[in-house]
């Protein structure tokens, strides 16, 4: 069977898998909030749309099966059209590159992600942050290789998400393992979350390195193959925000961070955040460019 193949078919079992992962909850009823409404810009306002887009692989915040999106981020973007009177439309694109250039030659208005917010990301872009995150590993059932940190990464192959954080991280810490004379870390890089858990499963890497959320909801649905490990640590890592990504400057961004806030505090995020194993990653107050600096 090819890769691809085996690609499709493990993404296909997660998502069908994607519903029994989610737990009932009952958000609030929304209704347009007419102030907020009126700070869109006249051409959102006028069409009555907007469209984010999406890297289509990131359980438990975004599932896409065929052209539907799912998941936390679809729940509470519908939220948001809702408080803002507008519908929002969803687009996949394959990695974040092509994810950060649509939003910046205007062909997508936003990204709700969330994507990691970061001091060098934010010279291009602002981030409208909703959630804090952590970066572990997830690893075969038993941690055949010892996994731990980014020390005992040394030597090992680690998948990661291509033009991530998590593989700038790697890949300095490849170099320190070169300089303390250490094996070095094969970087395998992927486009996609269901390849890099599907290398891992079949034993092609050794681990993967990322993002906590959506590698729990994973090894929730790996039949007891996967682990995680390095928990509870900064694994090269300052505190982690993420969150939605607008054009530098765009007057989208406070309009956003005032539609969170205002879920938030009438009780929809924490219904979503909660309805989706997502409570861990919850933030009190949404804030625009929170992110700390990647490691040099």
């Amino acid at each position: 069977m090819s890769l691809k193949k085996m690609t499709y078919l493990a993404l296909a079992s997660l998502m069908m898998s994607g519903a029994a992962f989610a737990e009932d909850a009952s958000p609030p009823k929304l209704s347009v909030n007419k102030d907020l409404q009126a700070k869109l810009p006249e051409a959102i306002r006028t069409s009555g749309k907007m469209i984010s887009v999406n890297n289509g692989s990131f359980p438990p915040y975004e599932i896409v099966t065929g052209t539907k999106l799912t998941g936390a981020s679809a729940d509470l973007t519908d939220a948001i059209g809702e408080v803002l009177g507008v519908k929002i439309e969803h687009e996949s694109v394959s990695g974040l590159p092509a994810i950060l250039a649509g939003i910046n030659s205007g062909r997508y208005q936003f990204a709700f992600g969330p994507i990691g917010d970061f001091k060098s990301r934010e010279e291009a872009n602002d981030f409208v942050d909703w959630v804090q995150e952590f970066v572990v590993f997830a690893v075969q059932k038993g941690n055949p290789k010892g996994i731990t940190s980014l020390d005992s990464a040394c030597g090992q192959r680690i998948a990661v998400m291509a033009g991530g954080s998590a593989e700038k991280v790697i890949q300095v810490q490849a170099e320190k393992c070169k300089t303390d004379g250490k094996g070095a870390i094969e970087v395998q890089s992927f486009t996609d979350q269901p390849s890099s858990i599907l290398a891992v499963r079949s034993k092609r890497s050794d681990a993967f390195f990322s993002s906590q959320a959506p590698l729990t909801y994973f090894v929730s649905q790996a039949n007891g193959q996967l682990e995680l490990t390095g928990v509870g640590q900064k694994n090269g890592f300052e505190d982690l925000y993420q969150g939605a990504v607008v054009p530098k400057g765009s007057p989208l961004g406070p309009i956003l961070k005032d539609a969170v806030e205002l879920l938030m505090d009438n009780g929809t995020y924490a219904a979503i955040m909660k309805k989706w194993g997502l409570e861990n990653n919850m933030i009190k107050e949404p804030g625009i460019n929170l992110g700390g600096k990647l490691p040099k």
